[in-house]
């Protein structure tokens, strides 16, 4: 325990230690307050003191604006000194305002050396303080410009004032100072400027300029008046002359004011003198032997980024479009900087949206950051551009091609008998020249190889190739543009064919599959070159029409298209069936679709009007058991044949490979008889009355599978009796053929006819039945089960409804103008001649919309929102054809056709249809147009009932046909019998149900008759021949083939019965061929 004595001790220790503490932080406290007032006072005092500099400063400032007096530079170098001692942007904008007004004035003193603000540099105490002054000042007015906006009044003022100030310090030549005795001063002032911005440039004064040009510039119209302009591009030019355009000064000036957006442009317009200054200096070469240096190119597009790195680009292209000199002189290395900043900007471009990606105008999806800023200008951005795909700039790049002639060929070349003229030309540049200039008449280059792929001229060529194709890649949103220009004049793509032809030792195919397999810079150069004639020629063909292709045969002779689309189609086999397409990727997929893509364009082209040799597009060196094989084995190749280039496999076995597709399918459905199961099959009564109405009720709502199965018809009467008669599996046919003929009847209003051939197409008025939609998807299917089951119909399709059928109207090649003459020619004819109006189309009174006539009141369709309003011009007639076309064939049946293509596809796969063309699709649908094989459909006869092919009925039946018969009587007989005039694509042997003739013995008053569609022939008990003259026969035939009312039915005959015909003879002994209604 501790005493009393020793706690008292503690307790008193502790005491004096707190007390020591308490003096201490009061210590702390008075010296605080101390050091606090001190503060206080020198706060105080200093603000007292800037009141009082201000306040002198203003008093200076305001008695020089009174103009009592003129002030000398000593004071004026006082007063500025003050006022950039104390110096605040926002507190004291004003007074450097009056400052700078006060020192440009004292320079424009007459006579008064003392009052030149200038002259302080000559005073030897004074020099370096004057100097640091100036420079001070300077970079405050470069501060200044940076905050200004030009757009408004009083900051364009400051903007003049402040540019003034810069241009005034930065030269001598205004200096007052050093005229007469004081030139010899010269070279020390210049030396000074020098030294001053030198100082301003280390500080950004070159960023400076760029924030202050672009704001003022970065617009469709300048807010920066001539004035402002010249001085800001002068005071830019300074530093790059001073240093005789050395690279440290040449790449900032590139970065930030070359890359100005259309810079070049509004200086042609605002201030043109100052690009004569460009010209006299030869910068547009200095900047080609810069930037063509790979490290320094890819150095100043890096400091740009994309989006300004074409604002460069731009502003090269306008310079060399009004130099053609140099570029002639440098072609090499303009295109090559040219591709290497385009190379840049490719890489950032992105085929999609992503999180990572920005929307560009002219790039379209962009990985880097997008300048918005830049998007007012973006007009002027890509006008400049277009000096790329120029005349005056492709002649100087292809100069050495365009300079070659082809030879002159005096026999004119063969043109193909016309269809109907078919005219889409959507560039009216090319519209005028295509009517003003003809393709001169030559003869024809083949590959015959000779020129060395590593000569300086291949090289060249592959080079500009290489740029051309990196723009069309890169500047993804005007890629039609560029397509556009490189396709105006009439003889490059035929120069740049024959160039092609002439390449490699044994030319152009065995050279570019070499290429392939190649990865060398060579051989992609070379297939770059391909890719560009292969993109332009698509582009070319797909917007010229039949006259110009055909008889005026522009840029290319129909021989030569033979020639190219045989190596086009050689080329994209090769690339198949090699297997260089299977894992293609990058530059190899691009070019495939390339070349691809031209080669299906002059494919469909020849499809609507012949220009290449019969079997032209076959490979005779493909088998197709070899190809069918391999598709059993599931091989890529031959499906890549399959889905890309079909045609190099004859249509016959096309045909069959479509038929082995639905036999397989019905297999896997279990829709095919064996041994061990039977289909399901579907069963259906109809009556004849309401066969449609009938058929739509019980069939619509099937399932896809069953729809594809077995359907058995049953006949009944108006009281649901059943038929009587003998059938023998035609029932369906019967039924399907009834009710497609009643469907596309055009006196139902689902469909019409076109004008002149009179093919179908859904009406546009068919919405006036109900539940007009589902009619058509009922359609579409009924048709798709015909082409599944092998069974023709005689529907004859407009051509365009066709294309829809195939899909073909989703590709970006697609034309509704090429296709328009198969819905009314003389539709088409009066649309074209606006193309071809000479005056101004506005004359004619026409707006965008369509006028109708629907059921007697006049419906007027727009062809664009807001089209009844906007008058049709000079301009936007090419687009006012687009849009009536495709508001024709498209948009005024899109419902309809789309119901319709839904039925079919349910049914048929759209990858079968694939295999073939339009036509080719219609031979599919109705049968081939050959004449008609009776040995084929005698070979595929089925006989009943002790007939035989002995039989003298028989006999006689055939003798009729083949002798008697013209081939259109024999199409008649086959329509009769079959419902279709046209033989099956493969023959009889696919005809469903099979062609048979049956005899069945009856009594004279009983001859009962089969039902239609049956197969088979009833023998009465005729014991007498029918007649004793084949002429007499013969004519009793084809009487009745030919009665206006069908067949004679009234009349009690007794005879033959030959697959849904009656061969009998009637009381005056005359044989008729008699039709069997149900």
């Amino acid at each position: 325990m501790f005493t009393v004595s020793q706690t008292s001790r503690a307790w008193f220790i502790d005491r004096a230690r707190q007390a020591r503490e308490e003096r201490l932080v009061q210590k702390e406290r008075e010296r605080a307050a101390v050091d606090i007032q001190a503060h206080v006072r020198s706060f105080l005092c200093r603000r007292r003191l800037q009141r009082e500099i201000r306040r002198e400063i203003d008093e200076f400032l305001k008695a020089d604006d009174s103009g009592s007096s003129k002030r000398s530079a000593l004071c004026i170098f006082k007063i500025a000194r003050k006022l950039l001692f104390l110096f605040r942007i926002k507190e004291d904008n004003e007074r450097f305002e009056k400052l700078c007004r006060c020192i440009l004035s004292s320079m424009e003193a007459e006579n008064e050396p003392k009052v030149w603000y200038v002259s302080l540099a000559l005073s030897k105490d004074l020099t370096l303080l004057w100097i640091k002054q100036i420079k001070d000042i300077l970079w405050y007015c470069c501060e200044f410009l940076k905050q200004l906006k030009p757009e408004i009044l009083q900051d364009s003022k400051l903007i003049t004032l402040y540019l003034t100030m810069l241009v005034t310090f930065t030269d001598t030549s205004t200096w007052k100072i050093l005229r007469g005795k004081g030139e010899s001063l010269r070279p020390a002032m210049n030396h000074i400027c020098a030294n001053i911005m030198g100082h301003l440039n280390q500080h950004g004064f070159y960023s400076v300029l760029q924030v202050l040009l672009t704001r003022g510039l970065a617009r469709p119209r300048p807010c920066l008046s001539k004035g402002t302009l010249t001085a800001a591009f002068s005071l830019a030019l300074r530093p790059v002359i001073a240093a005789q355009f050395s690279d440290n000064l040449l790449r900032p000036f590139l970065i930030h004011i070359v890359s100005v957006p259309a810079l070049v442009t509004h200086l042609s317009t605002v201030t043109p003198e100052r690009l004569t200054v460009l010209e006299s200096h030869d910068m547009l070469h200095k900047f080609i032997t810069f930037l063509r240096d790979e490290d320094r190119c890819r150095d100043v597009c890096e400091s740009l980024e994309g989006c300004h790195t074409l604002c460069l680009m731009g502003n090269l292209l306008h310079l060399g479009s009004l130099s053609p000199r140099v570029l002639e002189e440098e072609t090499d290395g303009f295109v090559s900087l040219l591709t290497q900043m385009l190379c840049y900007c490719q890489k950032y471009v992105s085929q999609k949206k992503s999180n990572l990606t920005h929307w560009h105008p002219v790039l379209g999806w962009f990985s880097q950051s997008v300048d918005y800023g830049l998007n007012e200008s973006m007009p002027l951005i890509t006008k400049q551009l277009q000096f790329l795909w120029g005349v005056p700039l492709i002649r100087i790049f292809f100069s050495d091609i365009l300079s070659k002639k082809l030879l002159e060929n005096p026999e004119p070349a063969h043109v193909p008998p016309a269809s109907s003229p078919q005219n889409v030309l959507p560039v009216k540049t090319l519209l005028k020249r295509a009517f003003q200039k003809s393709a001169s008449v030559r003869n024809i280059l083949r590959p015959v190889g000779g020129k060395r792929v590593d000569s300086a001229e291949v090289q060249k060529v592959c080079n500009i190739c290489v740029l051309y194709q990196t723009s069309l890649t890169t500047l993804t949103q005007i890629r039609l543009q560029i397509l556009t220009g490189l396709t105006y004049l009439d003889d490059l793509l035929p120069k740049l064919w024959a160039f092609i032809c002439e390449l490699g030792p044994h030319g152009g195919l065995k050279l570019f599959l070499e290429c392939l397999n190649n990865d060398t810079e060579e051989s992609k150069q070379l297939l770059a070159m391909l890719m560009l004639f292969c993109d332009c020629s698509r582009h070319l063909i797909t917007i010229l029409d039949d006259i110009e292709v055909y008889e005026e045969q522009i840029s290319f002779k129909l021989e030569e298209l033979v020639t190219i689309s045989s190596f086009l189609n050689s080329f994209v086999f090769k690339m198949i069936w090699d297997g260089i397409v299977e894992n293609a990727k990058g530059e190899t997929l691009e070019l495939f679709h390339s070349v691809h893509g031209w080669l299906m364009v002059l494919y469909e082209r020849d499809c609507r009007r012949r220009f290449a040799p019969e079997d032209h597009w076959l490979r005779k060196d493909l088998k197709p058991s070899v190809l069918f094989q391999e598709l059993d084995k599931d091989r890529k190749r031959a499906q890549l044949i399959l889905q890309y280039i079909p045609h190099v496999i004859p249509h016959k076995n096309r045909v069959l490979l479509f038929r082995n597709m639905v036999t397989k399918e019905k297999e896997k459905l279990g829709l095919v008889e064996t041994s061990s199961a039977s289909p399901h099959v579907t069963h259906i009564t109809i009556r004849r009355s309401r066969m449609l109405e009938d058929g739509y009720e019980q069939l619509r709502q099937l399932s896809q599978h069953a729809m594809k199965g077995v359907i058995r018809v049953k006949f009944v009467n108006d009281l649901g009796v059943d038929e009587a008669g003998i059938d023998q599996d035609g029932v369906f046919k019967e039924f399907l053929e009834e009710i497609i003929k009643r469907v596309f009847d055009p006196a139902l209003n689902l469909f019409k006819t076109t004008s002149g051939d009179e093919r179908l197409y859904p009406s546009p008025t068919s919405y006036i039945h109900e539940n007009y939609l589902q009619l058509f998807e009922f359609v579409g299917k009924m048709l798709g089960k015909a082409v599944y089951e092998g069974i023709v119909v005689d529907v004859p399709f407009a051509s365009f409804f066709l294309s829809q059928l195939l899909g073909h109207h989703h590709s970006i090649f697609y034309s509704s103008v090429d296709e328009l003459p198969s819905l009314d020619s003389e539709f088409y004819k009066n649309l074209t001649s606006i193309k071809r109006y000479d005056g101004d189309i506005a004359d004619l009174g026409l707006t965008l919309s369509y006028d109708e006539d629907v059921m007697g009141q006049l419906v007027c369709h727009e062809l664009i929102p807001g089209g009844k309003t906007i008058p049709v011009t000079n301009e936007n007639k090419i687009s006012y054809i687009h849009l009536m076309a495709h508001f024709r064939m498209h948009t005024q049946i899109k419902n309809q056709t789309a119901a319709l293509i839904s039925g079919f596809r349910s049914i048929i796969k759209p990858e079968w249809t694939r295999m073939f063309s339009t036509p080719e699709l219609q031979r599919l649908i109705s049968g081939d147009n050959a004449e008609i094989d009776l040995e084929d459909l005698k070979k595929h006869t089925v006989y009943y009932g002790g007939f035989h092919g002995s039989h003298r009925v028989i006999i006689w039946l055939w003798d009729i046909l083949a002798s008697d018969f013209t081939p259109d009587e024999r199409a008649m007989f086959l329509k009769f019998v079959t419902s279709c005039s046209r033989p099956p694509l493969l023959g009889f042997a696919y005809l469903k149900p099979p062609f048979s003739i049956r005899c069945v013995e009856v009594s004279d008053d009983q001859v009962p008759l089969p039902g239609r569609g049956c197969l088979l022939c009833l023998l009465g008990g005729v014991r007498t021949p029918l007649c004793a003259q084949v002429g007499t026969q013969r004519g009793g035939l084809l009487y009745d083939l030919t009665s206006p009312g069908g067949p004679l039915l009234n009349t009690p005959l007794r005879g033959e019965y030959v697959e849904g015909v009656f061969l009998a003879a009637d009381s005056a002994g005359v044989p008729r061929l008699q039709g069997i209604c149900g």
